[in-house]
């Protein structure tokens, strides 16, 4: 006999049957799961490699949601309850993890019930799901993985962060444009300010930091836009955002204090954008004029359009009230660009591919005045 859960049937079972994962036909598929099914000895070893390949997957640049999100894309509800099953499992060995992991997977879904109703069933969800992680590709990391050393846990969410979330969770509540374009614009002054406050404490350190990345999902429909929009948003708070059409995210490139507000701040955005495109799409027909997919993606492409320049105009005002700082923020916009280009040194525009409608335009266009930025009108506390 082997080792524990890995006894003779069992390991020529499981080798067999995964010679299928790396066939190009589903014939194949078929009759993997066929071997699968006929030996319940193997099922521990099959559970126990599909969490070797989520943690050969951790090594090479993938994080739990990004796992996720493309089992979404690509298979069905029950695939992905069962990679939430083996995530679950492969993190609970660490008695630590990175920064945010643990965020992401609090956000899975729990991974129970849908069950498929026969062994062969289930064997062939376990392959599919199986095939797909062994084909993916390596991404560039964006921070340790499981394992490593770690830096010291922070004790707590920075006073900064809990504001700003605070201010957004507000805005996005609130039935009244005035009052969330208010909310919206002190919790972007707040970053800038606190943006500022870091590069003066950067400026005067022997060791300075070096600039960091994260992921944000970028999900359907109308990606393009809501990518857009998310570069806006890592723009005007001195970071860089790079689509990822294929697997559904932007890798956002910035100073680790600026990361977690730019997330804050477009997630909050979306929400609003997207409320307000459907108060929109309301009044459409009300007046009898049908809307389509033209008039939601030019809402959405003006939203971000306009919100860049608000989101910049109020950075810079800000910046502006400190002109010594300049030199030092500049250096940190340099840092940031030189490793967004190490990190992605074959990145190329993307042509906006959208059916211009100019009521979703005028409307998007509108609303992001409602969600933004304007200086001289009165904030909250």
């Amino acid at each position: 006999m082997g080792r524990e859960g890995h006894g003779v049937s069992g390991g020529t079972t499981i080798d067999r049957a995964f010679e299928a994962l790396y066939a190009s036909d589903d014939g194949s598929l078929d009759t993997a799961a066929s071997l699968l099914a006929a030996d319940p000895g193997a099922d521990a070893e099959r559970a126990r490699r599909g969490e070797e390949f989520v943690r050969t997957l951790w090594g090479r640049g993938w994080q739990p949601a990004d796992l996720v999100r493309v089992a979404r894309r690509e298979l069905a509800d029950e695939h992905v309850r069962l990679l939430t099953g083996l995530i679950r499992t492969e993190t609970a060995r660490y008695e630590r993890l990175p920064h945010r992991w643990q965020a992401q997977i609090d956000a899975l879904d729990a991974a129970e019930g849908g069950r498929p109703a026969d062994r062969f069933s289930q064997a062939t969800t376990v392959l599919e799901l199986y095939r797909l992680l062994v084909r993916l590709p390596r991404l560039d990391a964006v921070g340790p993985v499981p394992g490593e050393a770690l830096p010291p846990a922070a004790a707590g969410e920075p006073r900064m962060l809990t504001r700003i979330r605070a201010l957004l969770a507000k805005a996005e509540a609130t039935g009244y444009p005035d009052e969330a374009e208010a909310l919206t614009a002190k919790a972007q002054e707040l970053m800038a300010r606190h943006s500022l406050d870091e590069a003066t404490l950067a400026a005067g350190a022997p060791s300075p930091e070096t600039p960091g990345a994260i992921r944000i999902g970028v999900e359907p429909p109308y990606e393009q836009a809501k990518a857009i929009l998310l570069d806006a948003v890592a723009t005007a708070n001195h970071c860089r955002a790079v689509w990822n059409e294929a697997y559904g995210f932007s890798t956002v490139v910035g100073f680790e204090a600026d990361l977690d507000p730019v997330e804050l701040l477009y997630t909050s955005l979306l929400v609003q954008g997207t409320a307000a495109m459907t108060r929109a799409e309301a009044e459409q027909r009300a007046g009898g004029r049908r809307r389509t997919k033209s008039f939601r993606q030019s809402f959405l492409l003006a939203y971000a359009n306009r919100l860049g320049a608000r989101l910049s105009a109020t950075s810079r005002r800000v910046a502006a009230e400190a002109p010594t700082l300049l030199p030092a923020l500049a250096s940190r916009e340099v840092a940031v660009s030189a490793r967004t280009d190490e990190l992605f040194p074959e990145t190329r525009a993307t042509r906006v591919r959208a059916a211009w409608d100019e009521a979703g335009w005028n409307h998007g266009a509108t609303a992001a005045d409602a969600a933004g930025l304007h200086p001289n009108r009165p904030r909250l506390p």
